[in-house]
């Protein structure tokens, strides 16, 4: 009963709610006519703001004129192209003019490259013991020019680079800033890409892209023979088409293909980072898993029980008809293509000491590249603006070079990958061969990027490079200063010609 009685009234608090609004003193006209203007000033500052400092009306009811909208539709027109400027960049897309240019290259690509037989000007001159006719020259300056275009260029740059400069409010100090950094962390990405090795041009510029290290066994036989006739065709269309290698069949050279990416295939493998740091694919938000549940597929990498078709050359189709015994040949055969990759019979048939006389670099490294070639080995290539790309290998059939046409990249090697989270790195490729330095630049990238690396483990692989790379180094330097030191030795007087010429005054003048 106290605490009810002690409890204030609900008309004493009526009364002191009516005190409170008696107290307070309403502005005067002038003051709401006042605060009126210094709203509808900033309302109009904001708006000349959003429609790229154009003054527009106070009245939100009366239509804007020619000038206002035409504002208004150039900033909807400026976002959305900053947007898919950002995301060409990113990687995510791709539009329609660019796809237009890259169908365009590509076709004046393969229609230089396209094995021809001589012209019958050059044919007739090459049989009369004269020079080839300059068109003949031409052409072969301008198939080298493309081939040298293809393999140096940097395939992930993005044509509409300029674009960005303009995708947002900042001042044009700041856009010349960005710009200038950015071209300096091009250009040193650019300076320390790396390009395939030259065994393995051939496989680029083969419509067919037949394996680059099988096609190097009938360029020797092509060297050693006396065709007058470009390579690829010699080998399809002249009389290499008859010839049959021991090291490498022809069964095997027509059925290891490797697969080149177009720029939207590409997509499918391109991999983001989320938030956590975790690894996820690009086309999906998934996070990345480097196991068995998943196999490799015309749309990507896709769980094993998918019923995307894996992809097939286009020529090795299908048979009518075919059997899981053909399936199981072709896997078999696949099997042993794996385990002839990198073999070093020399070196292991050798024992004791004699090990040490087949022992080399080549031989460390193709033991160290005997790991790329087992079954479920996921690889990893970085391009020259660290957007990384991962797949499965398949040996003879899906490389490094597979990504990005034969194009530069920033790193390359083997990886591992469980729920997203980075497992395992190794600095190994075959196609690339890339050193030490750029690997290092890549785990930089992936720090700054903000991957979850608490995890990661770098094979041993890495360190055998190192050392490797060490060897190399001291041995060229002792080279060059045991050449430096035998070319410093002084040379008898009578060779210089300077001495020649005193002792012949001499004699002249003691005559």
């Amino acid at each position: 009963m106290a605490a009810s009685e002690s409890a204030p009234s609900s008309a004493s608090i009526d009364s002191i709610h009516d005190t409170y609004l008696a107290s307070l003193v309403p502005p005067t006209n002038e003051r709401f006519r006042e605060i009126a203007q210094i709203q509808e000033e900033k309302e109009v500052e904001n708006r000349k703001k959003m429609k790229g400092q154009t003054t527009l009306s106070t009245n939100p009811a009366q239509p804007l004129s020619e000038q206002d909208q035409d504002a208004a539709a150039r900033m909807i027109q400026k976002t959305f192209r900053g947007y898919r400027a950002r995301r060409e960049l990113d990687g995510y897309s791709i539009n329609p003019s660019m796809r237009w240019v890259t169908a365009v290259r590509e076709a004046q690509f393969r229609e230089t490259q396209r094995p021809q037989p001589l012209p019958p000007s050059q044919v007739a001159n090459v049989n009369g013991g004269m020079r080839p006719a300059s068109a003949g020259a031409r052409r072969n300056w301008k198939r080298a020019g493309m081939v040298a275009f293809r393999a140096g260029r940097n395939a992930s740059d993005s044509d509409l680079a300029s674009e960005t400069d303009n995708t947002d409010g900042a001042s044009s100090e700041d856009r010349a800033l960005r710009r200038q950094k950015r071209e300096v962390e091009n250009a040193k990405r650019r300076a320390e890409a790396r390009t395939m090795g030259l065994q393995y041009f051939l496989e680029m510029i083969d419509s067919k892209h037949r394996y680059g290290t099988n096609l190097q066994v009938y360029h020797e036989e092509w060297k050693k023979s006396d065709a007058k006739e470009n390579f690829l065709y010699w080998l399809d269309h002249g009389a290499g088409r008859n010839i049959e290698l021991d090291a490498c069949p022809r069964e095997q050279l027509e059925r290891e293909q490797v697969r080149y990416l177009s720029r939207e295939e590409r997509q499918y493998y391109l991999v983001k980072i989320d938030g956590d740091g975790r690894l996820c694919w690009a086309k999906n938000g998934a996070r990345i898993d480097t196991t068995e549940q998943f196999r490799d597929s015309i749309h990507g990498i896709v769980p094993a029980g998918d019923t995307t078709p894996v992809f097939r050359p286009s020529a090795n189709p299908l048979k009518d008809g075919t059997s899981s015994d053909s399936d199981s040949s072709a896997d078999s055969n696949r099997a042993a293509d794996r385990a002839a990759k990198y073999a070093t019979p020399e070196f292991d048939d050798a024992s004791g000491v004699k090990k040490i006389h087949h022992l080399s670099t080549s031989t460390i490294i193709n033991k160290l590249l005997r790991k790329t070639v087992s079954k479920n080995c996921w690889i990893f290539v970085a391009d020259t603006n660290f957007r990384l790309y991962v797949g499965i290998k398949d040996s003879g059939a899906f490389q490094h070079s597979s990504f990005l046409q034969g194009g530069r990249i920033s790193a390359a090697g083997l990886i591992k990958i469980k729920n997203g989270r980075l497992k395992s790195l190794s600095p190994l490729s075959g196609h690339y061969r890339p050193p030490s330095s750029n690997f290092r630049a890549f785990l930089h990238s992936l720090k700054a990027e903000g991957v979850d690396t608490g995890h990661l483990a770098v094979s041993k692989s890495y360190a055998v490079l190192v050392g490797l790379e060490t060897y190399i180094k001291t041995t060229k330097k002792g080279r060059s200063f045991v050449d430096k030191m035998l070319r410093t030795k002084v040379k008898p007087a009578d060779t210089r010609p300077e001495q020649k010429a005193m002792d012949k005054l001499s004699i002249n003048e003691a005559a």
